[in-house]
């Protein structure tokens, strides 16, 4: 976790670029920092890895000042990918991506295997690419070395200064999807700037908006869609995103009607075996007319096998009716939401076709349709 409290920045020129900043970057998120030209966004990254040096408050890392650590080491722990790529022209990609490693001293078996892996994630086969020069590459292809020399040592934190910016729109979009669904098996801190509020939108677990060295607003994308905390956010998300988040389709359509389930009745020994068959780690209770009640987790069923699944239904975790408004799920930020009708458990929630359906409004507006 990276935690920044109380940062101001003033330059020697008297010039203050950051006032009273206090963020926290939650580990395995991607967070997205924006707003306009001069706001403080690449300022604020930019201290992280002490490229600039904040005036004073405290920047913490796990816990641990920056300020007690060697600039080098730190950047080392860091990967850093920037707008204009930064490979070097004259080494192959696998000494590009193999520059830290090396640095840091990895065997040669090591970085082997590990060049040969995230050319493998990006779908840059490692015989073919190994050996060109960046030039041999289209600007697609060398962003996504940029992406990968950024994780070649192994960093639990990723910068990523408006990476993708200089591109086509395709090999952009692109890069936006292949981000999204690289975060979900690398699961890094990243933190990422940008300008454009589609892309924010897209990729983002936690949108930070700047104007003139101040966070004016900070949240899911999602909350700062629905919730605009005033005239200048409105304003920067646009009338047209702020429409289409007020116009989603209904709950029911986005329910997994298929997501297995247990009844009070059940046996532990059961209902843990459904959980690992289907690979869940929380499944919703019903009673005998098919009700919901509540939810038992993986965790609760192992650590109580001697107990009853009526002994451990967790009532805590509420349901939503079908009735209600997309809009109203949308501020709950539980990965496992049941549905009901009349109190019926009918499903849980698809959350990835939700995303996909806010993805596909956005991008349908954005092309004029």
């Amino acid at each position: 976790m990276i935690q920044l409290k109380n940062i101001n920045k003033i330059y020697d020129d008297g010039f203050q670029a950051l006032k009273d900043i206090t963020l926290t970057f939650e580990e395995g998120k991607i967070n997205v920092l924006i707003g306009p030209s001069g706001c403080g966004k690449t300022t604020t990254m930019k201290l992280l890895n002490r490229l600039t040096e904040h005036t004073d408050g405290e920047i913490l890392i796990d816990d641990k000042n920056i300020k007690e650590m060697n600039p080098i080491e730190l950047r080392r722990q860091m990967g850093y990918v920037i707008q204009s790529i930064g490979l070097f022209p004259h080494m192959t990609i696998y000494d590009n991506v193999a520059a830290v490693p090396k640095l840091l001293k990895w065997d040669k078996q090591r970085i082997n295997q590990k060049v040969d892996e995230l050319l493998n994630m990006v779908d840059l086969d490692p015989k073919t690419y190994k050996k060109r020069y960046p030039s041999e590459l289209s600007g697609g292809q060398q962003q996504r070395i940029g992406v990968i020399r950024a994780l070649a040592a192994e960093p639990s934190t990723i910068l990523m200064d408006e990476p993708f910016s200089a591109l086509d729109p395709i090999s952009r979009e692109q890069l936006q999807d292949e981000l999204v669904h690289l975060q979900k098996s690398i699961n890094k801190t990243i933190i990422f700037v940008t300008h454009d509020m589609d892309e924010a939108i897209k990729i983002a677990d936690q949108i930070i908006l700047m104007k003139d060295g101040e966070v004016v607003q900070q949240g899911a994308p999602n909350d700062i869609l629905l919730n605009p905390v005033n005239d200048f956010v409105k304003e920067f998300i646009g009338s047209d995103r702020l429409e289409q988040a007020q116009g989603l389709p209904p709950l029911r359509s986005f329910i997994d009607e298929v997501y297995p389930s247990v009844t009070v009745s059940d046996s532990v020994a059961d209902t843990i075996e459904i959980m690992v068959q289907n690979q869940k780690d929380c499944l919703p209770v019903v009673d005998e007319k098919e009700n919901y009640v509540g939810s038992i987790t993986l965790y609760q069923a192992l650590a109580n096998q001697q107990k009853t699944v009526e002994e451990m239904v967790d009532h805590s975790i509420d349901s939503y009716e079908e009735t209600i408004k997309t809009e109203q799920v949308l501020q709950d930020n539980r990965l496992v939401i049941p549905v009901t009708s009349n109190q019926r458990f009918i499903g849980m929630l698809d959350q990835e076709k939700l995303l996909q359906t806010l993805h596909e409004n956005f991008e349908n507006k954005r092309g004029g349709q």
